[in-house]
């Protein structure tokens, strides 16, 4: 089964950096979480992937994890509160808009691939304080980006610096940003400590072994 985890971690590697692919031409497009998201998780099964094939020693359980969490809150994210995806402007990869790949089938392969292959029961109380140390600096990040390049340097819709809607502060007011950040941050606070309950309950060793 570990050939079978092997594969199926690389597959959400390749999916992850097709998703992002857009970026690579266009840098500005970092600055979606969602973009920065895909990367670490493709970092992250390419390492548990490789790991898998060959016996070798996987991603360290907190990484594992945040990995985990980021990708399922990207996924809440994309559902709650953002727009539905245009497929006039989303790029398209095998048919497949590069939106619908990180927002929808990464995070299913990826909760799929935490609770089959994954070795549990490894996950520390605190870590979900700690999966919540980057989401702020990534909210300080958009200010203060914001603040020093105010126009034209994207990503946003005309040019605008802020990447969501939610948290373009000029358009929405200090009090509707503080709320959405608020959002943000339980979701990341709520998500990270599901993950960590459902960690502790599952059988410590991996259900098909790819974590072994």
């Amino acid at each position: 089964m570990r050939f079978i985890a092997g594969i199926w971690r690389l597959a959400i590697a390749a999916l992850c950096i097709m998703g992002t692919s857009e970026a690579w031409t266009v840098p500005n497009r970092w600055v979606y979480f969602t973009f920065q998201t895909g990367a670490l998780i493709a970092f992250v099964m390419l390492w548990a992937g490789a790991a898998s094939l060959v016996h070798g020693e996987q991603p360290p359980a907190w990484l594992k994890g945040m990995a985990t969490t980021y990708a399922v809150v990207v996924a809440l994210v994309a559902f709650f509160m953002l727009p539905p995806d245009d497929p006039r402007y989303v790029p398209q990869i095998f048919g497949i808009m590069t939106n619908t790949m990180l927002h929808r089938i990464v995070p299913i392969m990826v909760v799929v691939d935490f609770l089959v292959f994954d070795v549990h029961r490894r996950y520390k109380p605190t870590y979900p304080l700690l999966w919540l140390i980057y989401p702020p600096l990534y909210l300080v990040f958009v200010l203060a980006r914001a603040w020093w390049w105010p126009q034209g340097v994207g990503p946003g819709a005309g040019g605008s610096p802020y990447p969501y809607e939610f948290l373009d502060l000029p358009a929405i007011g200090w009090a509707n940003f503080g709320v959405a950040c608020l959002k943000v941050v339980a979701a990341f606070l709520v998500v990270g400590a599901l993950v960590c309950i459902i960690d502790r309950a599952m059988p410590a060793r991996a259900l098909a072994g790819g974590g072994a």
